[in-house]
């Protein structure tokens, strides 16, 4: 390949958590390999057969910062590459000679971030072997199917439902996916008109119905009302359809509880009854519900009821629109014609802003917890635990989980609707709805059912996996120390009048909201079990063909936007860790398979995500040329599976419902292992000791059962030397006390075919996790604002009178204002 200017160097020493190696250095197309001799034990006799070699692969995406330092002439350090890879792996690589050392530097670079296209990375290039061939796991997720177990079909309206196709050809919403669930009583021509007044067309749209009351979480993107506050009828009339989808619904008599023989203290009652009087614990006045304006106070001075005095549940609802963006966000959005929804016009719902930082504030997050970690590669110490306490991880993730404590309450507990939305409903969005389902449905919470829920909540609903994760790398990863490379296009304004001008804007938000960061400011930013591949694939003659290539979504020149990239997906696996912990037996996988399936995201073993949404997938062949990362996961099913996974829903036994909400007494603890550290390292400082994870001792290069498989002897060795063990963990054991729940519903069932039998009970009240916020103050005081920093920035630069004319001018020919539009493009960037 014409990017390796030297394919093995001899003479290296790795250097991974202080520990020394000493070994070759290969690099292949796909992969750095690094190959070497285990030191023997301490104090053991000479082996009767020499060592057998062991390997590091680290293929080229997981690499997110690469430094090579130069040996200074009069200076006795070897030259040295530095390496930090995305699965918080290090390592530092020294050479003898400098020149070698420059040329692996160089190719690495060249391998990393001058591919310029998908086609080339290994997912278009990787063959499994058996047993992984025989799997497909492209064919695992079916949206009818999927509904179909939602209990939507064309055959059955009953529930309010039905699933359009207006999408087919992705031109009505190109990151939708094809089939989209509305209310059987809006036209395929109401979403028409409605789609023009959410972003990118992005309607409000169902991905969860509750089998129990028919109520359903919906997702969309925002709406754009603008400075004027503009509505659509098409989208009010669609929303209330949404919120009208379980008007009448009655439990069926087989699924609920029978309460002759309950004992009087028993939480449980029946939905089928009503009650005059009955009403919701922490629910403000129905005249507040009903406009939409519910305050903080109205929920705080609600008391909790009598426990002897069973309330039914569902009798008054509470319907809410979430916008998971902080307020001022949402505002900021409203001065380039987008923003929330003014609830005067959604009535019988409530808006709450949960106040999630945005991608740009996550992304700078991690960066800190990086810089805490950043050493690891040299020093065996455990991380800089004030840095990583400051970094406010651990606050995001505690936020995100608050978040999802309100849907899932709303829907299941409280027997609401709830749409979720934040800016373009692909971000926040997705982590919201996919933990809300995991908590409401025990099918998500399977091996498959989890697997089924990244394909329809992430893959299906257009997460830009490519444009969050950077897999074809960027040259601001890359630098050598004490030399200065200027770069094309580092400035990204330039001296362009206007563009500093719009500058002060963003200033102004930024007065108002330290969360947000400015565009000026954008961010730089264990093991693969892979085998060896080149860019041809063998034929079944055996001999080397082309991999078939056609040009779409993947032969498309593509560079990454570092401004763009944040740890969106890492987050969610992250709050599914922190459940997995708080209800250790109500996951049938464990701990491990959620750590390679972040591993995954960045490896680029297989197509699974490396595009941004279905149409782009479609294009690009993605399942006839690439692997499903679940073949991986299916392949190695025994490895991944919780061994003390109870799949029993039997809502008569505490510990066993159908419900899991995230409980409100622990703050989001540190996912330790996924950052390649144990827990005392990153969790036992910042509070009371919590029961730790029963550790797996693992060599990381041979299966968990000590011995070699045939699927590693090809090189798929986890890079870590074995004398540097970093155990893996698994879930805490049954044993370990677990604080009390509440019955949440009745009825007997198993995970994997969770239908719905039972009863909604009492849990915490709404207002207890989150304040619902009051509707959207009138902006006309910010968009003055806005418009004089903006004049004045370009009144002071002489070009206020040339953009106004031009304004005339583009009106005069019938085209955007390409200021305005530049505006509004760096907005949704800055605010998503």
């Amino acid at each position: 390949m014409e990017r390796i200017r030297v394919s093995k160097v001899e003479d290296v020493t790795l250097w991974r958590r202080g520990t020394r190696f000493d070994g070759t250095l290969h690099l292949m197309p796909h992969h750095i390999v690094f190959r070497y001799l285990p030191a023997p034990p301490p104090g053991s006799s000479a082996p009767s057969q020499p060592p057998r070699q062991k390997e590091v692969w680290i293929t080229y995406p997981m690499i997110s910062h690469c430094v090579l330092r130069p040996s200074p002439a009069a200076s006795h350090q070897s030259p040295c590459i530095r390496l930090r890879c995305r699965d918080f792996t290090f390592f530092a690589f020294n050479f003898i000679d400098e020149k070698k050392a420059r040329e692996v530097y160089d190719s690495i670079r060249g391998l990393s971030c001058k591919l310029g296209r998908l086609d080339k990375l290994l997912a278009f290039a990787y063959a499994p072997k058996p047993p992984e061939d025989k799997y497909n796991g492209w064919e695992l997720y079916d949206a009818r199917k999927e509904f179909k177990r939602l209990g939507i079909s064309s055959k059955d309206s009953e529930k309010g439902w039905r699933i359009s196709e207006i999408n087919r050809d992705y031109k009505y919403s190109p990151t939708y996916p094809a089939l989209i669930a509305v209310p059987t009583k809006i036209s395929d021509n109401v979403l028409k008109y409605a789609g023009i007044y959410r972003s990118r067309q992005r309607i409000p749209a169902l991905v969860y119905r509750h089998p129990i009351n028919n109520c359903s979480i919906t997702r969309s993107s925002q709406p754009m009302p603008g400075i004027r506050g503009n509505r659509n009828s098409q989208d009010e009339k669609l929303v209330a359809a949404i919120f009208a989808t379980n008007s009448g619904w009655k439990t069926s008599q087989s699924s609920t509880l029978n309460l002759d023989g309950a004992s009087p203290d028993s939480s449980v009652v029946n939905l089928n009854e009503s009650s005059a009087d009955s009403s919701f614990v922490g629910v403000a006045d129905a005249e507040a519900v009903d406009s939409g304006r519910t305050t903080v106070d109205d929920l705080a001075n609600v008391t909790e009821p009598d426990s002897d005095v069973p309330k039914v549940y569902g009798a008054q609802q509470r319907n809410a629109i979430v916008d998971a963006r902080p307020t001022v966000n949402a505002l900021a959005m409203q001065a380039v014609g987008l923003g929330s929804e003014k609830m005067d016009y959604y009535p019988g719902a409530e808006k709450a802003y949960l106040g999630i930082d945005n991608i740009h504030v996550m992304r700078k997050s991690l960066e800190s917890v990086i810089d805490a970690l950043k050493d690891s590669d040299i020093t065996s110490l455990p991380p800089n635990r004030n840095a990583l306490q400051k970094s406010g991880w651990t606050k995001h993730i505690t936020n995100i989980m608050d978040g999802t404590y309100l849907i899932a309450n709303t829907v299941g507990i409280l027997h609401s609707h709830v749409l979720i939305h934040c800016s373009d409903g692909w971000d926040r969005t997705s982590q919201l709805s996919a933990l809300s389902q995991i908590c409401l449905d025990p099918y998500y919470r399977t091996f498959e059912g989890f697997m089924v829920l990244v394909e329809k909540d992430w893959l299906s609903y257009g997460h830009m996996f490519r444009h969050r994760s950077g897999f074809l790398g960027s040259d601001k990863w890359f630098n050598i120390e004490n030399e200065r490379i200027e770069r094309k296009g580092d400035d990204a304004f330039g001296n362009n009048p206007l563009e500093n001008a719009l500058r002060g804007a963003r200033g102004f938000f930024n007065r108002n909201n330290d969360s947000t960061e400015s565009l000026s400011q954008a961010a730089d930013a264990n093991g693969g079990e892979l085998q060896s591949v080149s860019d041809v694939a063998p034929s079944a003659d055996g001999t080397s063909t082309p991999k078939f290539t056609t040009v779409g979504a993947a032969e498309e020149h593509r560079v990454t936007k570092v401004n763009e990239l944040s740890p969106v997906f890492h987050q969610f696996l992250d709050a599914t860790y922190q459940l997995l912990y708080q209800y250790p037996n109500r996951f049938e996988f464990n701990e491990r398979f959620l750590r390679r399936l972040l591993y995954h995201l960045y490896s680029c073993q297989y197509g699974t995500f490396l595009f941004d949404n279905e149409k782009e997938r479609v294009e690009a062949r993605a399942a006839q040329r690439t692997r499903s990362v679940w073949d991986y996961f299916l392949c190695r099913r025994q490895e991944f599976i919780n061994a003390d996974f109870n799949p029993t829903i039997d809502d008569n036994i505490r510990g066993q419902e159908r419900i899991i909400l995230p409980k409100k007494s622990q703050q989001a603890r540190w996912w330790s292992e996924a950052f390649g550290r144990i827990d005392d390292d990153m969790n036992m400082p910042f509070g009371p000791q919590v029961p730790g994870l029963t550790p797996q001792s693992s060599n990381m290069s041979s299966p968990p059962n000590g011995r070699v498989s045939p699927l590693l002897r090809s090189g798929a060795s986890t890079p870590i030397p074995p004398s540097t063990p970093i155990p893996s963990y698994a879930p805490i054991p049954p044993s370990t006390p677990i604080p009390p729940q509440e019955p949440i519903v009745t009825g007997v069932e198993t995970a994997e075919k969770a239908t719905g039998a039972g009863t909604t009970i009492h849990a915490d009240p709404l207002g207890a996790l989150v304040a619902v916020s009051s509707e959207l103050p009138d902006p006309s005081t910010f968009a003055e604002d806005l418009d004089s920093e903006l004049m004045e920035g370009l009144q002071s630069l002489k070009v206020a009178d040339r953009e106004a004319e031009n304004r005339s001018r583009s009106r005069v020919k019938g085209r955007a204002p390409s200021a305005g539009a530049t505006l509004r493009q760096e907005m949704e960037v800055e605010m998503q």
